[in-house]
């Protein structure tokens, strides 16, 4: 049985320039950016602790991460205005 995916939403708060330059590019191997500093992902909650212990690796004092998940039933409430549409959710992948 696969695994429950959800859009989860990173967001970050970083001080230091180099520290949010590896933060990013952590993250934009694995979501997409939709803010200067947000990002959406359609992952599962292992490969979302995955990844936000992969942040909080790189995080220094006064740094902060926070990850919302979206359910599935939430996501039709969801509005966007203008940037990067949405993340779809789907049964496939292109690689």
């Amino acid at each position: 049985m696969a695994a429950t995916r959800m859009l989860m939403v990173f967001s970050y708060d970083i001080a230091d320039d180099r520290r949010r330059r590896r933060i990013a590019t952590l993250l934009e191997d694995r979501a997409a950016r939709v803010q200067q500093s947000v990002f959406e992902a359609t992952l599962s909650e292992r490969e979302t602790a995955w990844l936000a212990a992969r942040v909080r690796g790189e995080m220094g004092p006064g740094d902060s991460l926070r990850v919302y998940a979206v359910s599935r039933h939430a996501r039709p409430r969801c509005l966007t205005f203008g940037g990067v549409p949405l993340a779809e959710e789907q049964d496939y992948y292109l690689v």
